[in-house]
Formats: C-alpha cells, structure tokens, sequence
C-alpha cells in the first residue's frame, strides 16, 4: 500500500513539473523563384540579369527553441534559441553559428516585465512592424543597407509592461573589449544601445526608436549604414480592412567619416522616408503598395523604391507570396533592391556586389511560398 502511494505521489510531481515547464520548437520555411536585371557585369559596367531559387525573400528561413519554467509569485525564467538557413542550400545564415539570431535567458513576469541577456536582434528591428513590406528583401532595409536587420551579441534587454496602451523597450550591448565602445576580434558591432516607445490603442499605432552602432574597429560612429545613430518615428493606421503605414528615420554619423574601398562618396548622414496601404481583401488574400525613398548628403546621391505584392494564406502556416519591385537612383546613387553594401558593384575579391552603376535603375520579381510550425 505504501508503495503504491509514493508511486502516485512521484507520478503527480512530475506532472505538475511538467505543467509548470514549457519548450516550444518553432520554425519559418521561405523558398521561391526570383528574377532581377539591372545587376552589373562582373567588371561593374553595363547590365545584366539573373533568375535563381531564393530563400528569405519574403521573410527569412529560420528555427528556434523557445521555452518557460514557472518560478512562483507570477514570475517565469524564460529563454530562446534562434538561427536563420537556406532552404536553397541548407546552409546556416551565419558560417559557424547555430543561433546567429538569437541566444538568449532571463526572467519575466506580468507585471514588471521581462530582462533577458544573451545575443538578440538589435533594437532597430522595432522599424519591422511598420513598414508594409515587413522588412523582407526589398524594403526599407535595402535602402539604409541592412542597417536595419542588425543583430548584437552581448546584450542585456528589458520590456516593460503595457500601461494604458504604452509600453517601453531598451537594449544595451556590450563590446566586450578594452576599449569600451569597440568589439572584439572579429565582432560585427562594437557597443550598441537603444530605447523604444510604442503606444497602441484599436485605431493606430506610434513608435519612437533611437538607437546607435558602434564600429567594432575603432567605437566610432562613422559610418551612416553599419555605426551611426538612428532616430525612428512610424505611425500605423488601422481602418477595417486597411492598414496605412508611414515612416521616417534619420541615421547620423560623428567625427570622421570611413569611405568603403572603391566607393565614390562618403556620405555621413541618410534619410529615408515611406509610406504604404495594405489590403486584406478577403480573409485569405492580402495586396500591399508602398513606396521608400532615401536621401544622403556628401554627393552619395538618393533613390525611391516603387512596390506592389501580396500574400495568399492557403492555411493558418502555410501562405504564397509575390513582390515586383523598382529601386531608381539619382545620377550619383547605386542602391539596388537587395541590401547590399557600399562599393561599386560587380566582382571584388570573389565576391559579387549587386549594387547597379551609378544613376541606374534595378528590377525585379519573385514569388514564392512560406510554411511556419
């Protein structure tokens, strides 16, 4: 009899360990096809095309381990892990890094908010829920250069609570070096910081970000795409069946400015502008529109992204997509619709930069499909 009864007992807690203890694994799948002229020639004159099978045009592929431990007193530990692919290759999004976008754990509760510490995605990200296109290829993120999609190591974050429809995000990364601003050997950034306000209620939305970069060699802030500070304010619009979403963000450098090998300008401030409506016109059909414009100073020129796409959710996880979009350049600029990074397009040391020749214009399309679990 009593055997019978520790036996219960120990079944029972482990139930209720079991109940108080969650892990989630999770995941994106984004894969298409993909045309694009407007590409320069190896040598960076003239023009070309391509078609090749794409991942994370439409949102990056990804997976991820996400999971809670119930601590008492409303409180939970709680952690992720995170890292993007290619379904195109399998191959991992940063060489050598299992979970190259988040790797984080910390303790939350419902009342005073969350604290977590580990590799994150950099605060500027918050841009994501306010420009139509979601931040996907080709979006405002080509025409500040991946700025936006930044992630930072070493870093300790707090999310506050939602109080009378506010709520407040700040993020402080670490260096981890000797000199306080800059990073170690090999680091992407140097210091990184960052504070985000949102205020939400049924009818919109506003968010204000400011944020900066440190670059990793030196601590400076010398570069508008890769180590500037950012100022951000966007606004959505909810109106039944539309949302109309606008932007604006300013990145601004200090000090000396770094001008990439190859590159005719060095421009130390960027100024981008967008605007945008989506349609849900039925429960599974969805047609999006924006336009995003940037304007540098020093001579780097400026250029307007003209788009349209939309979605089609053949279920809850599984959805098709398109996008045919236009990225024009003022007689000084090369922006092109991918995310590239400063330089002269074409190929440089075995790598192929993307960017058009000055003053050009680049176009593309794609459609694809995205399952998540």
């Amino acid at each position: 009899m009593k055997k019978s009864l520790v036996a219960a007992a120990l079944m029972s807690v482990g139930v209720v360990a079991q109940a108080q203890t969650s892990v989630t694994l999770y995941g994106r799948l984004d894969a298409g096809i993909e045309y694009i002229n407007g590409l320069p020639g190896n040598n960076g004159t003239g023009s070309t095309s391509r078609w090749r099978q794409e991942s994370g045009d439409w949102g990056t592929s990804l997976w991820g381990l996400k999971g809670s431990e119930d601590l008492g007193g409303g409180t939970k530990a709680v952690f992720q892990l995170e890292g993007a692919f290619s379904t195109a290759t399998g191959s991992l999004g940063l060489s050598g890094s299992l979970f190259d976008r988040i790797a984080n754990v910390g303790l939350s509760n419902d009342q005073f908010g969350t604290f977590l510490m580990g590799r994150q995605l950099q605060i500027a990200n918050g841009d994501w829920d306010f420009d139509p296109f979601g931040q996907s290829n080709w979006s405002s993120a080509s025409l500040v250069r991946g700025r936006n999609w930044e992630h930072t190591s070493n870093n300790l974050s707090y999310q506050s609570p939602k109080i009378a429809g506010f709520d407040a995000y700040g993020q402080y990364g670490l260096g981890n070096s000797t000199n306080w601003n800059e990073g170690v050997a090999g680091a992407a950034t140097g210091r990184s910081d960052g504070l985000q306000v949102t205020y939400t209620n049924p009818l919109f939305q506003v968010r204000g970000i400011y944020d900066e970069i440190r670059d990793p060699l030196n601590g400076q802030l010398d570069n508008p795409f890769t180590a500037s500070r950012e100022y951000f304010v966007g606004a959505n619009l909810f109106l039944g069946q539309f949302k109309v979403q606008a932007s604006y963000t300013a990145e601004r450098t200090s000090g000396g400015v770094v001008t990439p090998v190859g590159s005719p300008t060095s421009p130390s401030t960027a100024d981008m502008e967008w605007g945008g409506v989506t349609w849900q016109a039925t429960a599974a059909a969805a047609l999006i529109a924006a336009v995003y414009h940037v304007n540098t100073n020093n001579g780097g020129g400026n250029a307007t992204i003209y788009t349209v796409g939309g979605t089609y959710n053949l279920s809850k996880r599984t959805l098709l997509d398109f996008q045919v979009a236009q990225v024009r350049n003022s007689s000084t600029a090369n922006f092109g619709l991918d995310a590239n990074s400063e330089g002269p397009g074409g190929l440089t040391n075995g790598s192929f930069n993307e960017n058009p020749t000055q003053g050009r214009t680049q176009t593309g399309a794609y459609a694809g499909i995205q399952h998540s679990f």
